[in-house]
C-alpha cells in the first residue's frame, strides 16, 4: 500500500527542515519506505477534506490504505513500530527510546515553541520584550539538563533510535535563536543527526518543494 503524507506547498521556514513533515520524511527514509507527498495550501488545510484527516487543520497527515493518522509524534511512532531501524529489539532499550521521544515532544519542545510564539505571534505585544528572555532562559535550563545527560555520548541511549530522530528535530528549532550553540555537545549531536543519509534525503526533498514554490511565485 502506498504511503501518502501531507506537507506545506510552501513551508513557512522556506525549506530549512523545521516544518514537521521533515520528521515524518526522515522516519520513512530511515525505515527505507517509499512515500508520496500531497502538498496543501493554507486554504486547503482548513477545507473539510483535510479536516477529516487532521481535525486541527495542520500538517503532516499520514495515509496508508484505510489507516489515516495525524500528529507528528504518533505518525513517527507508528513508522518506528511497523518497520525496522528506529526501535531497538531489546524491550528495555525499546522502552527507553520511546521515553526519549516523549521527552523531546513533552519536555524539551514546549518552551522552544513558546519562544517562537513570543517572538513572532506575540511580538507586537507590550509585554513581549520582557517575556522573550524569560522563555529563552527556560529553554537554556532544559538544554542544560539534556547536555549533562548526553555528555560525550554519540546518541541518547546506545544506537540511534526514534528518540534521537525526534530530539534532533526539536533541537534544530533552537539554532536560529543561537541557543543551541551555547551547548557544544548538543550542537554536535544535532550535526550528527543532520549528517545521516536519511536526514539528508528528507531535507533535500522538502527543500526542493520550497525552491520550486519560490521560483513559481
Amino acid at each position: 500500500m502506498t504511503i501518502t503524507i501531507t506537507a506545506f506547498e510552501c513551508s513557512p521556514d522556506g525549506g530549512k527542515g523545521l516544518a514537521r513533515d521533515t520528521r515524518v520524511r526522515w522516519a520513512l527514509e530511515e525505515a527505507g519506505q517509499p512515500y508520496e507527498v500531497r502538498l496543501v495550501s493554507p486554504q486547503a488545510m482548513k477545507a473539510p477534506a483535510h479536516l477529516r484527516l487532521h481535525p486541527f487543520g495542520q500538517i503532516p497527515t499520514y495515509e496508508e490504505g484505510t489507516l489515516a493518522l495525524f500528529e507528528t509524534g504518533a505518525i513517527v511512532f507508528h513508522i518506528a513500530e511497523r518497520h525496522t531501524g528506529l526501535l531497538p529489539t531489546d524491550p528495555d532499550a525499546r522502552a527507553r527510546a520511546i521515553t526519549w521521544m516523549f521527552a523531546a515532544l513533552s519536555t524539551v519542545e514546549p518552551p522552544i515553541l513558546e519562544l517562537s510564539n513570543a517572538k513572532f505571534a506575540e511580538g507586537d505585544k507590550p509585554w513581549s520584550a520582557e517575556r522573550v528572555p524569560l522563555v529563552a532562559d527556560r529553554i537554556r535550563q532544559r538544554l542544560g539538563q539534556l547536555s549533562v545527560r548526553l555528555g560525550d555520548a554519540e546518541w541518547l541511549d546506545g544506537a540511534f533510535s526514534v528518540g534521537d530522530l525526534i530530539m534532533v528535530s526539536v533541537l534544530l528549532r533552537t539554532r536560529p535563536s543561537g541557543i543551541l550553540g551555547e551547548f557544544p555537545n548538543l550542537a554536535a549531536y544535532v550535526a550528527r543527526g543532520e549528517a545521516r543519509p536519511a536526514y539528508q534525503r528528507a531535507f533535500a526533498a522538502q527543500l526542493a518543494v520550497n525552491t520550486a514554490a519560490r521560483q513559481a511565485s
